[in-house]
């Protein structure tokens, strides 16, 4: 376990900070920090959350040493890449508050390479649409962790569609699955942030 793995997997911010600049002191590539120990990190204190062993607090404190460690990553990747894989517009849907899944997806996804623009939770058909306008985005993300959020969705996706946005659509969160996506018109489905990576890569290819 290096350092850097154990402060994210233990959600020790200061320390992930500490970590990051010493592997970028190592030689070591932003892409290879985060494949090598920061997604890996984020993914057992995950697989430990789905058993038990883990809380919701643990992976807030564990989201926070990912993203602090990522902030100084991320201005390195931004000046290796003369153009970003594409513009994501993410956020959790209306009436639903939950946070720390859509957040991570955030940070997986520019980590890669995206340039997101994260509206947090509790958004609205039409802050969606703005947004995507506004920054001529190429993939929608849409999370909710309630049933009862699951419908509004669908009135994201028609919107969207109506108002003829040419726009990719993700889904994900904790309820849905792929044939819930199909069902609604979305353009895919993941399961977790690793996928959401894949899937938006392929959605744009």
């Amino acid at each position: 376990m290096d350092e850097l793995y154990e402060a994210i997997y233990r959600g020790m911010a200061p320390k992930a900070k500490i970590a990051v600049q010493a592997s970028l002191d190592a030689a070591k590539t932003p892409q290879d920090i985060i494949d090598g120990s920061m997604i890996p990190a984020m993914e057992a204190i995950g697989a430990d959350f789905e058993s038990g062993k883990a809380f919701v607090p643990n992976l807030l404190l564990s989201a926070r040493a990912m993203k602090s460690a990522l902030d100084i990553l991320k201005p390195l990747m931004m000046a290796e890449q003369t153009v970003t894989l594409g513009t994501v517009v993410i956020g959790t849907v209306k009436g639903d508050l939950h946070d720390i899944g859509k957040n991570l997806v955030a940070s997986m996804l520019e980590g890669r390479g995206f340039n997101v623009i994260n509206l947090g939770a509790d958004v609205s058909k039409e802050r969606f649409i703005e947004a995507a306008r506004e920054n001529k985005a190429d993939i929608i993300c849409l999370s909710a962790l309630l049933t009862t959020t699951m419908g509004y969705m669908q009135e994201v996706v028609e919107a969207v569609k109506e108002a003829g946005l040419p726009v990719k659509i993700m889904v994900g969160g904790a309820p849905l699955n792929a044939e819930f996506a199909a069902k609604i018109g979305a353009d895919g489905y993941s399961s977790n942030a690793n996928e959401a990576v894949t899937l938006a890569k392929s959605l744009l290819n």
